[in-house]
This record gives structure tokens, C-alpha cells and sequence, in this order.
């Protein structure tokens, strides 16, 4: 089997041996794409201080256990290995034969959703989709929509439809849980119908240099208002459902939506995912996504640990509940936008 699995390593050396760019310090051999992975990361990488980690000495554990004789399942084993010692979700190491992706940063925290038991319990089978987004009117006149993935383009007329449909509501139940992320553009979609001012959607940054905090200045986001011929959704309550399980486009949402001051976040803080990712070829012709640029919140601070709920607003929705058929968080939801309602 060793034998089999060094032939197929040599012929996928060859193989990209033509499409390959040496940087003039790699070769293309298991230790030279260690290194080179490696390099790349320590080079381009943008949250070393902020996690704390000391990636010299990742490199003196992970080294020695690449040498001449690694066959190419074992390279990708050790170099997947490294990569999770940076507890990034947007750290991939892509191949042919796999896709290496770190999960604890969802898999050792509660679910809080079930989203049969929102279609079923709540929504009653009854409800309207488009553009990925789900919505009704739930009982006590609240308006509802869930929004799986910031990757479903939101067209501005699709937009129109829901909320002139929704336009009776007294509260809007926006529900992003299981949300991974996305297109950023459509946030800025999103925010737009929920503003009546510009605000700020944080700041990022980029590499200016190979050292861990070379960093340019922060340039910052700002999202404005819709034009006054599309429909918006303003003074009334809106309550953001969040689970560990938001990150990336998800997580800059809530960030943004948090500042404002109509707008409660409900739920269990957000996965994070604070860096936009960038992507490079390792001489073997693997891919290595990893976040190269960092955002930070409105006002500042780091999103890449997520965003914690508003004040008073956590709250988890256990397994057994949602089996059934009742979901807390989504309660929670219901009851605080009818507080605000009377008060």
C-alpha cells in the first residue's frame, strides 16, 4: 500500500509540476510543501496575536513529522493537523481527494435549532419563499423570515414583496441561525431596508508586510438607506435569532444590527469568523483558504470570537424542547417584541 501510494504521490507531483509557480524557496516535495504552507500561513495569516498563538513553535511540532519518505495522505494529514492548531473555520485545505475544515468552532456548543420545528410548529406548513428566505405572518400579528444562507443573492424587488406583505406587522422576527455565512453585499441589502441614517458596519484591514502585525490603517464600512422608492422596515421592534452556528457574512450581520437602537440580538453568541478569507496554491497544486484580513465590530473590537447577544437576551433553545415543537429563543422573540409593543 506504501508503494502504491508514493507511485500516485509522483505522478501528482508531475502532474502539476507544469502549473505550479516555485516562489524560489520551495521545491516540490512533501517537506518542500510543508514549508511552503507553512511560510504561507506565518506570512499572511491575521489573527497570531489575537488568539495567542506561536506558530515558530507549531512549526517545530508538526516539522519533524514530514520527511522525504511522506506519502501524500500522511502530508495532507499533517498539514491539516497544523492548520486546526489556528481554530479558524475559514481554514481550509482543499485537494483533490478531501477538504480539511476545523468544526469545533460549532460542534462543541449546543444546536439551538431545528428548523422542522419551525416549519411545522410554528409556521404551520404555511409560509412564502424567496431568494432563500422563508417568511410569514406568525400569530400576534409578528412577522417572520429565516434566512438560511448570506450566499442567496436578495434581490431588491424580492425584498419589496416581503416586507409589503409583512408591512402590518408590529415586529419583525429576522431568525439567521444555521446561517455560515456568505455574500457581504448582501448584508448591505438587508441593512438597508432597516436604516433610515447611514451607520457604520466596522472597519477592515489588510497585510501590508510578511510580520504578524503588519497591518494598513482600518478602512471603514458604512451601509445606507434604501432609496425611497423600495420599501424599508423601520420604528418598529426587530429581534435578530442567533446560534453558534452564525459565522462569517452572519456574524458581520449581527455586528452591524446590533448598534441599532430598535433592534435586540436573541439567542447564543455567534461562531465568528472576523477575517475575510484569502486563498493560495501550495506548490503540490493544494489550496489553502485562511483569513488574511481582520473586521472588527462598529465601534471596534475584534469579531473573529463572535458576537455576544444583547443585554439579558441569551438564551438557548435545548434539543429536547425542539423536538417538541417548542422553541425558546424563537419565544423569547415573541414575547419581547410584544413587551415593547405595550410599553
Amino acid at each position: 500500500m506504501r508503494i502504491l501510494l508514493h507511485i500516485i504521490f509522483g505522478i501528482v507531483l508531475l502532474g502539476c509540476a507544469a502549473s505550479c509557480v516555485d516562489d524560489g524557496r520551495q521545491v516540490n516535495d512533501p517537506e518542500g510543501n510543508f514549508e511552503s504552507l507553512w511560510r504561507t500561513i506565518d506570512e499572511h495569516y491575521c489573527f497570531f496575536r489575537e488568539k495567542g498563538i506561536d506558530w515558530d513553535s507549531v512549526y517545530r511540532e508538526y516539522r519533524p513529522m514530514v520527511d522525504s519518505e511522506t506519502d501524500f495522505l500522511e502530508l495532507y494529514s499533517i498539514c491539516s493537523a497544523m492548520l486546526d492548531e489556528l481554530k479558524d473555520g475559514h481554514v481550509n485545505l482543499t485537494s483533490a481527494f478531501n477538504t480539511s475544515y476545523y468544526r469545533k468552532w460549532w460542534s462543541d456548543y449546543p444546536q439551538d435549532f431545528r428548523l422542522r420545528t419551525i416549519q411545522e410548529d410554528y409556521l404551520k406548513f404555511n409560509y412564502l419563499q424567496t431568494c432563500g428566505i422563508s417568511y410569514a405572518m406568525l400569530p400576534d400579528t409578528i412577522g417572520y423570515m429565516y434566512y438560511p444562507s448570506f450566499s442567496y443573492e436578495i434581490g431588491n424587488l424580492n425584498l419589496d414583496y416581503i416586507l409589503a406583505l409583512l408591512h402590518k406587522s408590529k415586529g419583525l422576527i429576522i431568525d439567521i441561525r444555521d446561517n455560515g455565512g456568505g455574500e457581504l453585499t448582501n448584508i448591505k441589502t438587508l441593512v438597508s431596508r432597516l436604516i433610515k441614517t447611514r451607520v457604520s458596519g466596522g472597519s477592515i484591514r489588510h497585510k501590508t508586510g510578511p510580520g504578524h502585525n503588519e497591518f494598513s490603517e482600518p478602512y471603514e464600512i458604512f451601509y445606507d438607506p434604501c432609496d425611497t422608492v423600495r420599501i424599508s422596515y423601520l420604528d418598529r421592534p426587530v429581534a435578530v435569532l442567533t446560534n453558534r452556528s452564525c459565522y462569517s457574512a452572519a456574524n458581520d450581520f449581527v455586528a452591524v444590527m446590533k448598534t441599532l437602537p430598535n433592534v435586540s440580538i436573541i439567542g447564543a453568541r455567534t461562531g465568528g469568523g472576523g477575517g475575510l478569507p484569502f486563498n493560495s496554491e501550495m506548490p503540490i497544486g493544494w489550496n489553502v483558504r485562511f483569513s488574511a484580513c481582520p473586521m472588527t465590530a462598529p465601534g471596534g473590537g475584534i469579531t473573529e470570537f463572535g458576537i455576544e447577544p444583547s443585554e439579558g437576551c441569551e438564551v438557548h433553545a435545548p434539543d429536547r424542547d425542539l423536538i417538541r415543537g417548542k422553541d425558546a429563543i424563537l419565544d423569547f422573540a415573541i414575547r419581547k417584541i410584544l413587551s415593547e409593543i405595550e410599553n
